[in-house]
């Protein structure tokens, strides 16, 4: 945009000239010889003065920043978008690649520059990264790669924050680690695929290459490369700083301190892994499930119990038979906080539990004995008090022989190599199994000749007591010992007889899931031996 003053100004000099010309004070006789004169002197200024503010326009005009800016810019030549860093989160983790422990070696002491492929770096580098913290980051503007500089971890370095004091803020469990333990620093280079030309590369690389090395083939591939070199002492980080030569410790040494990125990816599934195994479906299915179904509505007397439970279905079986309204409550008794309807009727957050009213009750020989007083007419107990007396020492038997033993039976041998739901083929019985054979053989022995349940024709307390159990030895342990006799089950025999009539009796089947359902919850009845019930 021109200056409004440009032409004005040029008017006012030019009358200001034809004034002194005009008013000078010449006389007559000069203006008179020399008329020509005056008009050549007001012409020549007149040009004079034109040529000077053609000549300095640019001068004279105001400021522009705008404009000024643009009229000394270089207009940049058009390039392609750069390539983006690449970042180790990316990585595709291997867990065992080829010669590992060679790898680790060789990054972890770094004797020279170690040039890598894309995929030798994305292989290997992240079974090292636990020996080294990353300290600072280093672009370029005209250079196709970028510089990371990492210290050894056992360098240390002061807290970025200071302590919170804060009492509600979850605390991390770390032990103090002395500072300066390890001097040394390492860089690592990342080459965009475009760094190919000589000009382009470090001058170490170029060295190397030139020396006719394996790297050669790497860069001139055209893919994305990697360099990793010390620098501590040495200058390689732009700087004559740090003391010079290896680490300090060995390897073993920064593995006790952390775990590599694939250390923790594994030990994060793994843990993932036992959570689902420790969470199989424990809902009852089955004649089970049904039976839940019709007892869900809500009834006075309420039942906390587990499915998988054996203890929880002892007083299931009880409920059945005696023919009373109740309500089912499917419970976790692993579940932390347990539910608060569970504490109330437990406090120590186990199953079975009772709730009736303003009254709970737990524990299974507890429980039994309080339905069998308050719902008699359906009675489980004999009326004579010998054998009630009786009932109770083989009740007392099965408790604190039979149970405890048969929980001893499902773990295998081999428990740490196998998971628990797999069957041992082992023909040689162990010393638990002969155990458990010999007290089952005692209760045989004891109960009714003609049967078939323990005290006769009918159902009973002590049947009760064992008949969870006697269902879980022929599908969980039976099947665990294969060629082992859990006594003699040939039929006609006492046991055979028995056994078939806990499989056969309504109420016990009316509270009895799959098997299928049993060998999955095997990790869960190993739990609720601990907490008794």
């Amino acid at each position: 945009m021109k200056a409004p003053w440009h032409s004005s100004t040029s008017t006012n000099i030019i009358n200001s000239i034809n004034s002194h010309i005009n008013n000078s004070h010449i006389n007559n006789s000069i203006r008179d010889i020399f008329p020509s004169l005056q008009a050549f002197t007001k012409a020549t200024i007149i040009l004079t003065l034109t040529l000077t503010l053609t000549l300095n326009k640019d001068k004279l005009q105001p400021a522009n920043p705008v404009h000024d800016y643009h009229r000394h810019q270089i207009e940049p030549p058009p390039s392609a978008a750069a390539p983006a860093p690449y970042k180790l989160s990316q990585a595709k983790l291997v867990i065992d690649p080829p010669d590992l422990q060679a790898w680790r070696e060789r990054l972890f002491h770094v004797d020279d520059l170690i040039i890598l492929t894309h995929e030798q770096f994305e292989t290997y580098f992240p079974h090292i990264d636990n020996v080294y913290s990353h300290r600072s980051t280093q672009r370029y503007k005209r250079k196709p790669f970028i510089s990371h500089y990492w210290d050894c971890r056992m360098k240390g370095r002061p807290p970025g924050t200071p302590k919170s004091d804060d009492p509600n803020k979850k605390k991390r469990k770390r032990s103090a680690r002395e500072r300066d333990l390890c001097d040394v620093k390492i860089k690592i280079t990342e080459y965009f695929p475009d760094a190919g030309a000589e000009a382009a590369l470090d001058r170490d690389v170029a060295a190397a290459i030139a020396a006719g090395t394996a790297a050669h083939s790497v860069v001139s591939a055209g893919q994305r490369f990697w360099t990793i070199q010390r620098v501590n002492g040495n200058g390689g980080n732009g700087k004559a700083d740090g003391v010079a030569g290896p680490h300090r410790h060995t390897l073993e040494r920064s593995d006790e301190i952390k775990k590599s990125s694939v250390q923790r990816f594994v030990s994060t599934r793994d843990k993932e892994g036992k959570k689902i195994q420790r969470t199989p479906q424990s809902k009852a299915i089955g004649a089970a499930q049904e039976t839940a179904r019709m007892h869900s509505r809500k009834a006075d007397l309420r039942l906390y119990a587990a499915t998988f439970c054996p203890f929880s279905q002892r007083v299931w079986i009880a409920l059945e038979a005696k023919g009373q309204a109740y309500q089912y409550i499917e419970t976790d008794p692993f579940k932390r906080p347990a539910p608060t309807p569970l504490l109330e009727a437990n406090p120590r957050g186990r199953v079975p539990a009772i709730r009736q009213g303003d009254w709970a009750c737990s524990e299974s020989a507890v429980i039994l004995e309080y339905l069998e007083d308050i719902y008699p007419d359906i009675p489980l107990f004999p009326s004579d008090p010998r054998l009630r007396a009786n009932c109770r020492l083989w009740i007392h038997h099965i408790n604190t022989r039979l149970v405890p033993t048969f929980f001893s039976l499902l773990q295998p041998p081999t428990s740490s190599q196998r998971p628990l739901n797999t069957i041992d083929t082992s023909t040689t019985p162990t010393s638990s199994v002969a155990l458990f054979q010999s007290h089952l053989t005692a209760l045989i022995l004891a109960a009714d000749e003609q049967g078939p349940y323990f005290l006769g024709p009918s159902l009973s307390l002590v049947d009760i007591h064992f008949a969870p159990f006697a269902l879980r030895l022929s599908r969980i342990l039976h099947r665990r010992y294969p060629n082992t006799l859990l006594a003699d089950a040939t039929s006609g025999t006492r046991w055979h007889r028995w056994l078939n009539a806990l499989e056969m009796d309504p109420h016990i089947r009316a509270t009895t899931s799959t098997d299928e359902f049993y060998l999955e919850t095997v990790d869960l009845l190993l739990q609720t031996s601990n907490e008794g019930g």
